[in-house]
């Protein structure tokens, strides 16, 4: 069943809670920076083209750690633009020392929903 939410600071919780494990989220990380990596020198040398390494690295890196590592569903196939949002502020979080905010997070979330 898909859960519904009224807004994106609902959805926040739940989405981290996706991520509960650390291993997940430095997956995440590691996909996004690269993709974004791939991206810049492609368009910075004129090829166009490489804009898709983004979506093509980022997903093809956390969607897999989904299944495997998490043994659940990538929060984006139920909510993308919100995923999005998330995986956004989730990845500046990390890079700001505070993943294990993060982890409290997703513990919390999953202690109230299971």
């Amino acid at each position: 069943m898909e859960r519904t939410f009224d807004s994106y600071e609902e959805f926040w919780p739940y989405y981290v809670a996706m991520h509960s494990k650390a291993a997940t989220r430095w997956v995440h990380l590691a996909g996004t920076l690269t993709g974004l990596a791939v991206s810049a020198y492609g368009l910075a040398r004129g090829r166009r083209r490489y804009a898709a390494a983004l979506p093509l690295i980022g997903y093809g890196t956390a969607w897999p750690a989904h299944f495997l590592m998490e043994k659940n569903n990538p929060a984006t196939f139920g909510h993308p633009a919100w995923s999005l949002r998330g995986d956004a502020r989730m990845i500046r979080m990390m890079l700001a020392g505070r993943d294990r905010e993060l982890g409290e997070i997703a513990a919390k979330w999953l202690a109230e929903h299971d």
